[in-house]
C-alpha cells in the first residue's frame, strides 16, 4: 500500500508529478506525490482534464498513416502538452504549491504507435512546451530505453505495482484495465520475480463499438454490454488471435486491436450478431483473456487487484471474477479495486510515472528485464529542464 513517507516536507524537492494519457483517449489523469529517501509515497492531489472532441478526434486519427501525418501529429502534441500543463495547474492550485516546489514531471504521453518488434515505440508529446508551461523539469519518452535494450518498452507499471501493491504474505496480480489490459504477477515475499505483460484488449474494443453504434465513449458501468448475450461462436472466434498464445514478454495496442481487426472477425462469422451482443461478447474476450493469463502463469494468486478504467465497469469485473472462478475451481480468487489497497483506480498509472520520474531523478532503473526482455536494468526517460 502507498504509505507516507516518514518525514515529508511539501516545501522540500521530493515532490513529483505524474501524468498519464491511454489508450481509451479520453483525457489526462494527473497525480502530485511526495517521496522520502526509502522511497515510500504520499499522494497529495489528483486531477482529471478530459480531453475535447478535437484533440481526442487528432490523436484517434494519427493511430494509423494517413496524408500530412508529421504536421498533423506536431499539432497534436503542442495541444496535448497544453492539456498536460492544465493539469499539472490544477494538481498545484489544490495542493497550494508553486512550480518551484515540485521537482519533477513524469509524463508518459499518447502512444501512436508501438512496434517494438521493429525496434520502435512512439508516444507523441511536447515535453519542451510542457517544461515552458508548467516551468518544471519534464522527464518523458519512458518507453525507448528500454526497447533500445531490445525489450518490449511495456508493461513499465509491474515494477511500481511490486513497490507500492506487493506483500509479504499473500500472492496477488494487478490488473490494469485502460485500452490494452495488462497483468503484473507479484508472488509472496521477495524471494520470486515480479513478471508481468499485455493480456490483450482491454475497453479498446468495448469504446470503439459503443462509439459507433451510441455515439459514446464509453459503456458506463457495461450496462450496455451486460443488456446483451455473449455469442460463443464470435467468442471462440476472437480468442483465435495469435497474440493471445504468444509467449510473454509481449505488448500491444491499437496497431493490433482495433475495429478493423473486429470486422473481419464477424464477416468469418457470417452471423447477424445484434450490436449489444457483440458488446457482450467484446467484454467477455476482456475477462477471459485476463483470466487466461493469470490461470497459466499465476495459477498460486489469492487475489486480483483492478486499476484503470476497466474497474468502474461492474459487468466486467462480474465476468472476470467468474471467468477466473471457471479456471481456477480449486482455489477461490477473489477480485477487488485497487482501492481496497489504498490507491483509487484511475489514479494508479498517473502515479506509477510519478514514481518512474523518481527513479530517474534517483538514477535508478525503471525497468524490469523480466518483464519486457530487455537485455537488463536501465533508467528510463529523458529530461527537458524547465
Amino acid at each position: 500500500m502507498a504509505t507516507a513517507p516518514s518525514s515529508t516536507d511539501t516545501s522540500s524537492p521530493s515532490l513529483y508529478i505524474g501524468l498519464m494519457s491511454g489508450t481509451s483517449l479520453d483525457g489526462v489523469d494527473g497525480a502530485l506525490a511526495a517521496f522520502g529517501v526509502d522511497g515510500g509515497m504520499a499522494t497529495l492531489a489528483t486531477a482529471y482534464v478530459p480531453f475535447p472532441d478535437e484533440l481526442r478526434a487528432s490523436l484517434m486519427a494519427l493511430q494509423a498513416g494517413g496524408e500530412n501525418e508529421i504536421e498533423r501529429e506536431a499539432l497534436a502534441a503542442n495541444a496535448l502538452a497544453v492539456r498536460y500543463a492544465q493539469c499539472v495547474t490544477a494538481l498545484l492550485e489544490q495542493a497550494g504549491l508553486g512550480p518551484e516546489q515540485v521537482h519533477m514531471v513524469g509524463v508518459h504521453g499518447q502512444t501512436i504507435r508501438h512496434r517494438p518488434e521493429l525496434g520502435f515505440t512512439r508516444q507523441t508529446n511536447n515535453p519542451a512546451l510542457l517544461a515552458e508551461l508548467s516551468g518544471i523539469d519534464v522527464v518523458a519518452d519512458f518507453r525507448s530505453r528500454d526497447v533500445a535494450a531490445g525489450g518490449q518498452g511495456a508493461p513499465l507499471v509491474p515494477a511500481f505495482h511490486r513497490a507500492v501493491f506487493g506483500d509479504e504474505w499473500q500472492s496477488r496480480v494487478v490488473v490494469n484495465i485502460g485500452g490494452i489490459s495488462n497483468i503484473s504477477i507479484l508472488p509472496a515475499g521477495s524471494g520470486q520475480a515480479t513478471s508481468g505483460f499485455d493480456t490483450g484488449p482491454g475497453n479498446v474494443l468495448m469504446d470503439a463499438w459503443i462509439n459507433r453504434h451510441q455515439g459514446k465513449h464509453y459503456d458506463a458501468d457495461g450496462a450496455w454490454g451486460a443488456a446483451g448475450q455473449v455469442h460463443a461462436g464470435l467468442l471462440a472466434q476472437l480468442s483465435t488471435e495469435e497474440f493471445f498464445r504468444l509467449p510473454p514478454p509481449k505488448s500491444s495496442g491499437r496497431d493490433l486491436f482495433h475495429l478493423g481487426w473486429l470486422q473481419q472477425a464477424l464477416s468469418r462469422i457470417g452471423a447477424d450478431i445484434a450490436p449489444q451482443d457483440v458488446q457482450a461478447t467484446l467484454t467477455a474476450l476482456t475477462a477471459s483473456s485476463i483470466a487466461d493469463a493469470i490461470a497459466a502463469h499465476a495459477p498460486g494468486t489469492d487475489t486480483v487487484y483492478v486499476c484503470g478504467g476497466g474497474a468502474d465497469n461492474g459487468y466486467l469485473m462480474r465476468l472476470l471474477q467468474e471467468r477466473l472462478a471457471m479456471r481456477s475451481a480449486e482455489k477461490h480468487i477473489a477480485v477487488k479495486s485497487t482501492a481496497a489497497l489504498g490507491i483509487a483506480p484511475n489514479h494508479v498509472e498517473a502515479l506509477a510515472f510519478a514514481w518512474l520520474a523518481w527513479r530517474f531523478d534517483q538514477r535508478l532503473p525503471g525497468n524490469l528485464p523480466a518483464v519486457t526482455g530487455a537485455r537488463g536494468l536501465r533508467i528510463l526517460g529523458a529530461l527537458y529542464p524547465a
